[in-house]
């Protein structure tokens, strides 16, 4: 009996192989679609795989840390468009911060920025 191995790169591994281009770039623009194309795939996407807590997030390395983990979901395209289809109130979706249903680059700290330079 022989064993066929192959290269592993995060990204494809997750995609199944009976999945088309059109599932997995197409907007899932509820939440249901979302959910069923989850179920589709068959395999574990990171927002089902960690804490939920963890994609909306107040502290910055957290949703960093939130963003690093969609990069590798095969529904990411669908899941941003999505997002940006509903108007996301908040969290990230598809490796994008959302806020107030706009994308923003990062997660600013909570209070005034300092007016002067620290010393170090």
């Amino acid at each position: 009996m022989q064993i066929e191995t192959h290269a592993t790169s995060p990204t494809t591994d997750l995609i199944p192989p009976d999945a088309t281009e059109d599932t997995l770039t197409a907007p899932l623009t509820t939440l249901t679609a979302l959910d069923e194309a989850i179920e589709r795939l068959g395999v574990a996407v990171p927002c089902r795989s960690y804490d939920p807590e963890v994609f909306f997030a107040e502290a910055p390395a957290d949703v960093e840390y939130a963003k690093s983990l969609c990069q590798t979901c095969p529904l990411r395209d669908a899941c941003l468009a999505g997002a940006k289809d509903r108007r996301e109130p908040w969290g990230v979706w598809g490796g994008e911060l959302f806020v107030q249903g706009v994308v923003v680059p990062r997660k600013r700290p909570r209070g005034r920025p300092r007016k002067n330079p620290v010393v170090a």
